[in-house]
């Protein structure tokens, strides 16, 4: 009895890192954000509850994706969260107007929003901007990068109070288009995989790479968040750029 139970104490100890390593404490995988780290990130809610993520390009405009919303749901935004439970406490903004670029959900393709404020945010340590990558501008493979949101901690799981972020590498686009077959258009998206990475109630947020927003959470594994058969894709930010620049430029 004492060597049974001795073995099965070695085979613990022998799984403790791994059970650590894997614990579940962020989007998936990650950890949670210092408070106000990442002043651009919004929570875009309907009914006061969170549904997507979003960032600030503008005092005036949000960038999501456009799944997030449909023409029945007004959507508000919650600026300058972290502990989403204290959104009584914070600016919360009314939408003026909504834009998608010729958004086709059956394809996935165009999966990107712009929101108008209905007034300018005033920017503060707690409320601040994200740069956009230049025109035509790529990302190499093996970039690392982060995503960071209020989305599940996995699949049909738990949503965190505070926001959660975690690191993810750029996957080249030959893998990309291998792995997602046609769902998979090189040109408008990016996809990614690391330890951590997005899920359910992450879409919208950014892709950051080098301080930059690069692309915007779109879709990933039906079955899996973070998924390593099928990596989690992003729309191409900087595929978008004119579009983004015309709809701001014309308000």
């Amino acid at each position: 009895m004492m060597t049974i139970t001795i073995i099965s104490l070695l085979l613990l100890v022998s799984l403790l890192p791994h059970m650590t390593f894997t614990a579940h404490v962020g989007i998936v995988d990650g950890r949670k954000a210092k408070p106000h780290s990442r002043p651009y990130m919004v929570s875009i809610q309907s009914n006061d509850s969170h549904v997507c993520g979003g960032f600030l390009i503008t005092e005036q405009f949000v960038l999501t994706a456009a799944h997030c919303w449909n023409e029945r749901e007004v959507l508000t935004v919650l600026v300058g969260a972290h502990k989403l439970s204290r959104s009584k406490c914070l600016d919360r903004c009314e939408v003026e107007r909504y834009f998608n670029s010729k958004y086709k959900p059956h394809l996935n393709r165009n999966d990107i929003m712009l929101l108008k404020l209905k007034k300018k945010v005033r920017l503060s340590k707690n409320v601040g901007l994200i740069s956009l990558p230049k025109d035509g501008e790529d990302v190499k493979a093996d970039t690392l990068c982060s995503v960071a949101g209020w989305g599940r901690l996995w699949k049909n799981g738990p949503k965190p109070d505070r926001l959660m972020e975690a690191n993810t590498s750029i996957v080249n686009d030959a893998e990309c288009e291998q792995k997602w077959g046609s769902d998979y258009k090189a040109s408008k998206m990016i996809c990614a995989y690391g330890h951590g990475g997005s899920c359910n109630g992450d879409s919208g947020g950014p892709l950051v790479c080098n301080n930059t927003a690069v692309g915007v959470t779109a879709f990933c594994d039906r079955y899996q968040c973070n998924s390593r058969l099928l990596p989690n894709v992003y729309t191409k930010i900087s595929a978008y750029l004119k579009w983004i620049h015309k709809v701001i430029g014309n308000m």
